[in-house]
């Protein structure tokens, strides 16, 4: 890249995050290394055949198996210890900030994160901007709108995350052009958008997934792991849900939809999370429940159980300090109190360790959904599809508490407890209460409680009282109020670019 563009390369490497923990580049020639040759017109060719566009979607999927920190790890953070399921864990700078609400734009995890979601943003668009130009007789018109199909449902749900976590965020859906002294102005914006709107974003997010939704693969049962039509009808479900796009009708006709895609609630909630006999290996892959997954097999292990607990299949593995998101008393309650065994037994587990930061050491809880380095990931799955449905039959203009009691008391069949009584399924307000306590038991430590919180505008009723009901929570260092509900950019962001403004309260 010529030499009077560098110091704007080296600008970029700033804006971008990028670090050792990155993907591994010199910001300097980015742009001329996403090429593959040159045209004999003189046109940059990005993908040279069929085999160089599949061999790049795959690596949108090795996102999924290889880079977990920011949309499994630091995602269970914020929306659990960041709530009043768990506490932080550890007594780091970069965790203890999500439990007593002191966040600012200075937290490695949330710089992290946004540094790496805005890979994975560039890494789709490459595809997405580029597999039409394909010179390549094999490579058909079915083929280029399913590997499209499944860039866009990557994006979109690489959107969701980070619109949920910092809200206007800028949408970017081009390859940057390469810069010169003579097109700077013209290109300048590229590499330093101005943010997006919640709204704009999420109608970028929607039109990924319509298209998404007639062109990606049909649901495979035997394979989880892929970006098929039914993860694009889970994700439209969920963003309708959202206030910005908010149509309770649209996402009861995705949860039917994704229903009619063939998937089930299983029988035995252990055969999500649970290890074969010989705790070798998870007990079960690609069940009916689940919609989209990473997958670990003996040889190629997940390291994110290290994070959280013990590693079943190698039990002293990283167990020599404090681990993130552990459980906290008030949830522990709930599900005592809800004589809710089967779904505790599957989310907390007690170990003796060394440490006593919240518990004594000789009987400390963890987080049990990941536990092995065989377990499964799981994205997303139907039981949270289920009640989004109930949540929309609540929450509709024309409410049918019956049809979401209906709902609720199936998830609550399989987890072996009583039906909601007739005071609660006749009244919306207390439909609503039974749906959000049944969100949290069902889904603990999947990534959802801050988000559910959020959503249905709880936090400051919710977590303004936390302490009151939790005597192993760290006191709050700020109250929760409506600012609170979009966490702070990363400084390092707005520092590198004057287009992006802080979130306020921040």
């Amino acid at each position: 890249m010529k030499a009077d563009i560098i110091f704007l390369g080296l600008q970029l490497g700033l804006l971008f995050g990028l670090n050792s923990c990155s993907l591994d580049y010199d910001p300097v020639d980015t742009y001329s290394d996403v090429t593959e040759g040159v045209s004999e017109q003189g046109d940059d060719v990005v993908f040279k055949d069929k085999a160089a566009v599949e061999s790049h979607l795959q690596t949108l999927y090795d996102q999924m198996r290889d880079r977990q920190e920011h949309w499994y790890v630091d995602l269970l953070l914020i929306a659990e210890s960041h709530s009043d399921n768990a506490y932080a864990g550890t007594t780091g700078a970069e965790t203890v900030p999500f439990e007593n609400n002191s966040i600012d734009g200075s937290n490695s995890v949330l710089e992290r994160d946004w540094n790496r979601y805005m890979e994975d943003i560039a890494r789709a668009n490459k595809l997405i901007c580029n597999i039409d130009y394909v010179d390549d007789g094999s490579l058909t018109s079915d083929d280029r709108a399913s590997y499209k199909a499944q860039a866009e449902i990557f994006r979109a749900m690489v959107m969701f995350d980070m619109v949920r976590i910092w809200g206007d965020i800028p949408v970017i859906t081009t390859v940057a052009d390469d810069i010169t002294s003579e097109n700077i102005d013209e290109v300048y914006s590229q590499y330093f958008p101005s943010q997006n709107t919640e709204l704009e974003v999420y109608r970028q997010i929607e039109k990924d997934l319509l298209d998404a939704v007639l062109y990606a693969p049909d649901n495979v049962p035997g394979n989880k792991t892929l970006f098929t039509k039914s993860v694009a009808r889970t994700l439209l479900a969920k963003i309708y849900a959202e206030k910005p796009l908010r149509d309770y009708g649209k996402v009861v006709q995705y949860c039917d939809e994704v229903k009619a895609d063939g998937f089930e609630l299983v029988k035995d909630f252990s055969d999500l999370f649970g290890m074969n006999e010989a705790v070798t290996d998870a007990k079960m892959r690609n069940t009916s429940e689940s919609i989209l997954e990473a997958q670990f097999t003996p040889g190629a292990g997940n390291w994110c159980s290290w994070m959280f607990g013990r590693d079943l299949v190698n039990w002293d593995t990283n167990f020599t300090w404090a681990k993130w998101v552990t459980p906290s008393r008030d949830l522990i309650n709930v599900f005592k109190q809800e004589g809710d065994e089967i779904r505790f037994n599957e989310s907390v587990v007690y170990y003796e360790c060394s440490w006593s930061n919240y518990y004594p050491s000789d009987n400390y809880p963890f987080m049990y959904k990941c536990r092995s380095a065989n377990s499964s990931i799981i994205k997303y799955r139907y039981a949270d599809v289920l009640l989004l449905k109930a949540e929309a039959l609540i929450m509709q203009e024309t409410p049918d508490l019956e049809g979401a009691a209906d709902i609720i008391d199936e998830i609550r069949e399989r987890a072996g407890l009583e039906e909601l009584p007739y005071s609660v399924r006749s009244s919306q307000e207390a439909m609503l209460d039974a749906l959000l306590k049944e969100r949290r038991l069902e889904l603990a430590f999947e990534g959802q409680r801050w988000f559910d919180l959020v959503r249905l505008d709880k936090v400051e009723e919710v977590m303004n009282s936390v302490c009151s009901r939790d005597s192993g929570r760290k006191g709050l260092l700020y109250s929760y109020d409506k600012n609170s509900y979009r966490l702070p950019i990363p400084q390092s962001v707005i520092d590198a670019n004057d287009n992006i403004k802080q979130n306020q309260g921040y």
